[in-house]
């Protein structure tokens, strides 16, 4: 058996057992799902729990007042903004603000690739963002989440891999198994999380390209288009006939041959949705 098959065989057998180390939420994003999954939680709870975390508070502030959320009158506290955006896109922003805290490398090793699926996850999330905006039920808030969760299988494979040196070493063989096996890491995270179906399906099927909504266009279009787009000008890109074959570009009525960010005529839209994680 290949070293490669070895780490397969023992990373699925981890999985199905039960024993595979999954990432855990942080606290303060579980602290605030539970408040907002209780129906009496009122904005000032949900604000007095952000406001524990000084760092996030601030984040959110500039969020709120961001051309993505903005009113006509400026958010000066967290409550203001928790009133104004809603206990739901509050709870959504807070999940995906802190979920950077997950992709911290414990060595030097894992560095660079995390670095790398962090800055994927955040280029994917913000043109999920762009696309949920121009399609009718899809709220932004829960494709930029989408966005940043879809690759979130391949920290458990990436942490696992630290104590086989040769594997880190050996970056094609990594990114095969990354490959075979995130997917379904991913649907295991985010049922562990206890997110609802139409989230974890979203690391479960974005890879398959023929996959063909019943009731789309939903979030794992939104983001299988995302990451596809991500991938524009890159050796990964996929050529424009290719793509306008993807039942997901038709769902969403896009043009492969154009990238999201030319279908947002100023791009503004994608750079405040990007900046939203380069503080």
């Amino acid at each position: 058996m290949t070293e490669q098959e070895k780490f397969y065989s023992e990373i699925l057998a981890d999985l199905d057992n039960g024993t595979l180390v999954l990432p855990t939420l942080p606290e303060v994003a579980l602290k605030v799902r539970d408040v907002v999954d209780d129906p009496e939680c009122t904005a000032a709870e949900l604000a007095d729990i952000i406001i524990t975390d000084a760092a996030l508070s601030i984040r959110l502030l500039k969020v709120a007042n961001s051309a993505l959320y903005r009113g006509r009158i400026p958010v000066e506290s967290v409550q203001m903004a928790v009133s104004r955006l809603g206990l739901i896109m509050v709870r959504n922003l807070v999940t995906s603000l802190v979920m950077e805290q997950m992709f911290q490398a414990t060595s030097n090793r894992l560095d660079k690739r995390l670095h790398d699926l962090w800055q994927h996850s955040t280029e994917v999330a913000a043109l999920s963002q762009v696309l949920a905006s121009k399609q009718a039920g899809i709220k932004t808030d829960e494709a930029m989440l989408a966005g940043l969760i879809h690759n979130i299988g391949i920290l458990p494979i990436l942490m696992k891999a630290e104590d086989t040196p040769e594997l880190i070493q050996n970056s094609a063989l990594l990114d095969d198994i990354i490959d075979s096996l995130h997917p379904r890491i991913g649907a295991a995270i985010l049922k562990s999380w206890e997110f609802p179906a139409t989230l974890i399906a979203v690391p479960a099927e974005h890879t398959n390209l023929n996959r063909n909504s019943t009731n789309g266009p939903d979030l794992v279009d939104i983001v299988q288009v995302a990451n596809l787009q991500s991938y524009a000008n890159s050796e990964k890109a996929l050529d424009p006939d290719i793509l306008n074959k993807i039942p997901a570009f038709g769902k969403l009525e896009i043009d492969a041959g154009m990238t999201v960010i030319e279908l947002d005529e100023d791009s503004e839209e994608y750079a405040e949705a990007l900046a939203l994680f380069n503080f």
